[in-house]
């Protein structure tokens, strides 16, 4: 089964409350459309795992981050590929996250975490970034 490379970013702030917040958005195409996932893609020959979630987002969202943590390398099989995601924290340097791949986008308190359909690979860090928010 082929492995498909891909890093995701969890970017973080807070709302008017003060209450912690992460960066939720929508495919709008593939075979995947319509589930909720976080931003980022694949890593191209030659970067490091930063360097290519630094990209992604700059390419997907049109804005600068910084990359924190790793958080966790997710491990998932897909009925066509295996997955490995490698998952950072992530934070805004400057742009406001214009969305020119995805179909629409949330910021998610956590209380909110469940309330969008996470694609299967993503579903799997939504614990761990909970008991970390």
């Amino acid at each position: 089964m082929k492995t498909i490379q891909v890093v995701a970013a969890v970017i973080k702030a807070a709302n008017e409350k003060g209450e912690p917040m992460i960066f939720a958005t929508q495919r709008g195409y593939g075979e995947f459309k319509d589930g909720w996932e976080f931003p980022g893609g694949k890593i191209e020959e030659g970067e490091t795992p930063e360097e290519a979630l630094k990209r992604e987002i700059r390419e997907e969202l049109e804005t600068e981050i910084a990359v924190g943590a790793l958080i966790d390398t997710i491990e998932y099989d897909y009925p066509a590929f295996h997955l490995s995601m490698d998952c950072f924290w992530a934070e805004i340097l400057a742009g406001d996250l214009s969305l020119k791949e995805h179909e629409a986008a949330r910021w998610l308190t956590k209380g909110e975490l469940n309330s969008v359909e996470w694609l299967p690979a993503d579903i799997s860090l939504i614990d761990t970034i909970r008991a970390k928010m």
